[in-house]
């Protein structure tokens, strides 16, 4: 597949603009733009912009301007071009049809990034990190992707491959070669330290890996109560829109409805639920159902309370139900009293600030993700999270004085998940890295 050129339009097809680029990418690029550009230049060389005429046999079509890469110093490690062409959505595609036609194939969807992490031009890590700047909705999300696109994700592993690596030659040389004078003779007491320190920067590094993850994917937040206490003024003064209905009417809200917000310091996805409470209504039921299924599955729970009138029975039944989650509790209606609540707010009036600063503050901690490397997805996250699993059955086994040449199969399980995440592993490559290291056999 890598053999074939290929091409697809890099800007939007949705509405006409002022440019559209479209970008080809592969051994015959130069050939199809001698097929359809006509320009001064006899020949082409990398790192150029020329002027010219895209043609269609004898008619020209626009005039435009093309940018050409030679291999390997190009975003794919290929000859690349790419033609700046007027935005206009004709045009667009019909310059894409002539190159079609000169002989490139339509790319698949991300497979220009895919033929750069093939051709060695990134790791997975910033390849994915690629999609998460296009994607990203926020300054806090385009940071984390600038950060892995850069590489930071490569040297925040690389200490952790190479202290693995090092164990490993280590207990492979001893085995194999133990009349080696060169290598001393590595014991269990000097292993257990490496370990236990690899263990402290791999549970550091799912720490922050663990922010990173609130950054980029929110906080499901579900704002509970019973009926009539203001969770729909709530969720409208936090969004500062109308999204739900509020009315006098006990049981308004009949179903889940949902919003996102971004604070200082995160992104609530929020969801207004029905009011909790016993009813022989079926579709109120229904909605109460759908309530505590919110409850279960979010992340932040904000339980709201009605400041003008005493706790119940249906209170406390909410408060024990939500009491091992990560909550917050509020007094809504706080106008209608005298006495000031610890978290006494006015959804009405849309005076909430003391929430938003609670939560900012609850949050706050994660901004570190956005100052150090850090993991960005559940895939790196999870191969992490093996690792450190491996090196931690090395250390029980280790305390349990199992030999070494015995834990040397989770040693390299480990070296495997690091390598993985930046989606470079195979046998071969653990030991050029073990053996490169010693003259055994000199």
């Amino acid at each position: 597949m890598l053999s074939d050129t290929i091409v697809a339009v890099s800007t939007s097809m949705i509405a006409p603009g002022a440019i559209s680029i479209i970008r080809i990418s592969g051994a015959d690029t130069f050939d199809v733009l001698r097929k359809i550009f006509k320009c001064s230049a006899d020949e082409f060389e990398g790192y150029r912009i020329y002027h010219g005429y895209i043609m269609d046999k004898d008619t020209r079509v626009d005039e435009v301007l093309v940018s050409t890469f030679v291999a390997p110093k190009s975003y794919t490690g290929e000859d690349m071009a790419e033609i700046n062409c007027h935005g206009g959505l004709y045009v667009t595609r019909r310059i894409l049809t002539l190159c079609l036609n000169a002989g490139c194939r339509q790319a698949l969807n991300g497979e220009f990034t895919k033929r750069a992490f093939l051709n060695g031009k990134m790791d997975l890590t910033q390849a994915e990190a690629v999609n998460d700047l296009i994607m990203a909705d926020n300054k806090d999300n385009a940071a984390l992707a600038v950060n892995s696109l850069s590489g930071s994700i490569r040297r925040l592993l690389s200490p952790l491959m190479e202290e693995v690596v090092q164990i490993i030659s280590n207990i492979e040389v001893n085995i194999d070669y133990p009349e080696y004078d060169d290598v001393g003779i590595i014991t269990t007491e000097e292993i257990k330290p490496m370990v236990d320190d690899w263990l402290r920067q791999c549970e550091h590094i799912l720490t922050v890996a663990e922010s990173s993850m609130i950054i980029k994917s929110g906080v499901k937040t579900a704002i509970v109560g019973k009926p009539n206490v203001g969770k729909s003024s709530l969720l409208n003064a936090l969004l500062a829109e109308d999204k739900a209905i509020v009315t006098d009417i006990a049981g308004t809200t009949r179903d889940l409805v949902e919003g996102d917000i971004h604070l200082q310091n995160v992104t609530l996805h929020l969801v207004d639920t029905a009011g909790i409470h016993e009813t022989e209504n079926t579709i109120e039921r229904i909605g109460i159902e759908k309530s505590k299924e919110a409850i279960a599955e979010a992340q932040l729970v904000i339980v709201v309370l009605d400041a003008s009138r005493e706790i119940d029975e249906q209170d406390r039944e909410l408060l024990e139900l939500t009491k091992n989650k990560n909550r917050i509790v509020v007094y809504n209606k706080q106008d209608l009293v005298e006495d000031k609540m610890e978290m006494g707010i006015s959804a009405a009036n849309c005076e909430i600030d003391q929430l938003t600063d609670t939560i900012n503050a609850m949050f706050a901690d994660n901004q570190i993700a956005l100052k150090q490397p850090a993991l960005t997805n559940e895939r790196q996250i999870a191969l992490m999270m093996e690792a450190r699993d491996s090196m931690i059955t090395v250390r029980d086994s280790l305390e349990d004085g199992v030999p070494l040449d015995l834990v040397n199969e989770d040693l390299e399980n480990a070296y495997r998940c690091l390598r993985e995440i930046l989606g470079e592993y195979n046998k071969e490559d653990l030991l050029d890295q073990i053996f490169s290291r010693f003259c055994v056999g000199k």
